[in-house]
């Protein structure tokens, strides 16, 4: 049965290190309203790990009271990192590799290319995912108008995904010639990190947006990748999400989702071409 007290606290500051059933229920609802996304019980500590930061900086000895704060209308700013935290994905560059040489192979096999040739990262996170996708395109069709636009729920990702500087470690799983070619190694300030190259950034945008809410206004796109991101949505919202990225696709453009993720079931407005590969009739 539920319980409305917290099982751990903190031996010195009375912080509360342990979250109750009925308090994470109210958090489960909470980040479903706001974003559509389904917590499985399974991530009651994934929401006392990532959270605990915001209940030390706001002096909250339980998340009964981060509660009562998030969720005053005053603290929009508060709700925002508290859903910022919770819905940020971890991510890499050339993640699931082959869905890069199935969007090269499907940029070769048109004829003609149709320009300006556009790719939607739907779910961007930091951007990692954006620039692999801006790279393949870059070696793929060069000087040509293309272009990448990144989305994402959390504001605080975006802007990180916006400077695009990351940690030296993160660029192991770029081959080595993308690396020298779309990559510049940081000096400095900027020691141990590296940047993206300004010509491959500028052909790059992101913004906000909940795919779960009415999209913004972002044309139609050859490409979608929607990877990884099914998982965390109840059927009914899986469902809406895969029509409002379908209505942004072009005739013939390609859908890539997470490979434990599946469209069967979900919608008939896509011809599955191979697992997690999907194209538009």
């Amino acid at each position: 049965m539920p319980t409305d007290a917290a099982s751990k606290t903190g031996p010195s500051s009375g912080l509360v290190l342990d979250i109750s059933d009925v308090e994470f229920m109210r958090f489960q609802t909470l980040v479903k309203t706001a974003t559509g996304i389904t917590l499985s019980d399974l991530k009651k500590a994934l929401v006392v790990s990532r959270l605990g930061s915001r209940l030390r900086h706001r002096k909250a000895r339980t998340f009964s009271e981060y509660y009562r704060i998030i969720t005053d209308p005053e603290e929009g700013d508060e709700l925002q990192a508290a859903i910022d935290l919770i819905t940020t994905n971890e991510t890499s560059f050339f993640r699931e590799p082959i869905h890069f040489t199935v969007l090269r192979d499907h940029i070769r096999s048109l004829r003609p290319v149709p320009l300006p040739f556009r790719v939607w990262s739907a779910a961007a996170s930091s951007g990692e995912e954006a620039y692999t996708i801006a790279m393949t395109l870059a070696e793929t069709l060069g000087q040509a108008e293309w272009e990448v636009h990144g989305t994402d729920i959390s504001t605080r990702v975006l802007e990180r995904a916006r400077k695009a500087v990351y940690p030296i470690e993160r660029s192991t799983t770029i081959p080595k010639e993308l690396l020298s070619r779309y990559c510049l190694k940081g000096h400095g300030h900027y020691e141990g990190m590296f940047l993206i190259d300004r010509k491959l950034r500028s052909r790059v945008g992101f913004s906000q947006a909940n795919l779960c809410r009415p999209l913004p206004n972002l044309g139609l796109f050859d490409v979608v990748f929607l990877r990884n991101v099914l998982i965390y949505f109840a059927p009914s919202e899986k469902r809406m999400v895969v029509e409002a990225i379908a209505s942004r696709m072009k005739p013939g453009g390609l859908l890539l989702i997470g490979h434990s993720e599946t469209l069967t079931g979900l919608t008939d407005r896509f011809q599955a071409i191979q697992p997690t590969v999907y194209r538009v009739p």
